[in-house]
């Protein structure tokens, strides 16, 4: 090969480079924002939907927790855990009109979304653009998190308002922590209340949410064993959404298992919940459903079935990204827009 065949060669390839350079930096740009997944919300609409029903394990199914109530102009979050932001994008909604994040207890898996809902809800891109402080309510200690969390991204937060000019008070936070039975949040007819759940001696304390909107409810229960507290201020709600355990008894020989289990609500136990509380519709996320190698974790049927021991009414087994709109005088599961 000649110097001047060489040449056109590396000019070919440089080219070649350069348009599929080109298509990669367009890419974003053609991402910037995602089609609503929903048909947009209709006036007086109270809508929930559930971005995340997993817990620590990373699966992709399910995403850590979270749950999106959205009612009279208001986009809240319950939890922030792994995934949060791309199931928000997902649904069409950016990540910088969350108005408020709640949050239950601070173990990982319901915070570690925190930082990226946080700090990419404040970019210019179509998909954030927050307009004022990040709002945060939570449990003792969520002040001091979040102080931590300004100081280990300090570095990012300074050379962003340098280089790209953007706006300190779109990434300040304004963090409060909650008591049990307390309105912590009242706006346009939207209102939530704290919980305070038991999720075990040393992990206090530790809450779950209801959100009222125009005579219309949802609560959602975080992590929790069977908690009176929770069954009596949930009585007759519109939606409950509660977490569930379980394992084979066979892995209860081992106590790290049984330590588990014991911070949270069995299948059967959530029935005799349910049944008390009498939603018009029950439905289960933040699924710990433990296995090993050789014992496999119990399946979501088998959560079912034991659940149906103590409960005949209205259930279902949550999925990332299933919406319920509360009526008057039902709940209706939503179906994906037409694309």
């Amino acid at each position: 090969m000649n110097r001047v065949t060489a040449g056109r060669r590396v000019s070919q390839v440089f080219l070649l480079w350069l348009a599929l350079a080109s298509l990669h930096l367009m890419a974003p740009v053609q991402a910037q924002v995602a089609s609503p997944m929903y048909p947009p919300l209709q006036s007086g609409e109270f809508r929930v939907t559930l971005l995340g029903t997993g817990a620590p394990p990373p699966l992709m199914r399910r995403f850590g927790p979270g749950v999106l109530v959205q009612a009279g102009g208001q986009n809240v979050l319950i939890d922030s855990g792994r995934g949060v932001t791309q199931r928000l994008f997902q649904l069409g909604v950016k990540l910088g009109a969350i108005d408020a994040v709640f949050i239950a207890h601070l173990h990982s898996d319901h915070i570690v979304g925190i930082p990226d809902l946080w700090l990419t809800g404040w970019l210019e891109a179509a998909y954030a653009q927050r307009n004022g402080p990040f709002r945060i309510w939570g449990p003792a200690g969520t002040r001091a998190m979040m102080g931590h969390l300004e100081k280990a991204y300090d570095w990012d937060i300074r050379q962003r308002i340098a280089d790209q000019g953007l706006k300190a008070e779109n990434v300040a936070v304004q963090a409060s922590e909650v008591t049990d039975g307390a309105v912590v949040y009242e706006r346009n007819g939207l209102k939530v209340s704290a919980i305070e759940v038991d999720h075990g001696d040393l992990l206090r304390p530790a809450f779950g949410y209801r959100v009222d909107y125009d005579g219309r409810s949802v609560v959602i229960s975080g992590d929790t064993k069977p908690s009176e507290n929770l069954i009596r201020r949930s009585v007759g709600t519109d939606l409950l959404i509660h977490q569930v355990a379980a394992v084979r008894p066979e892995l209860l020989k081992d106590p790290v298992y049984q330590v588990i289990l014991d911070h949270h609500t069995k299948p059967e136990e959530a029935g005799t919940v349910f049944t008390r509380i009498r939603p018009k519709l029950a439905v289960f996320y933040h699924f710990v459903l433990l296995g090993t190698a050789k014992i496999p974790p119990v399946t979501e049927k088998d959560v079912l079935e034991m659940t149906r021991r103590s409960y005949a009414g209205p259930l279902l087994l949550g999925e990332d990204l299933m919406a319920f709109r509360i009526g008057r005088d039902a709940v209706e599961q939503l179906q994906p827009a037409a694309k």
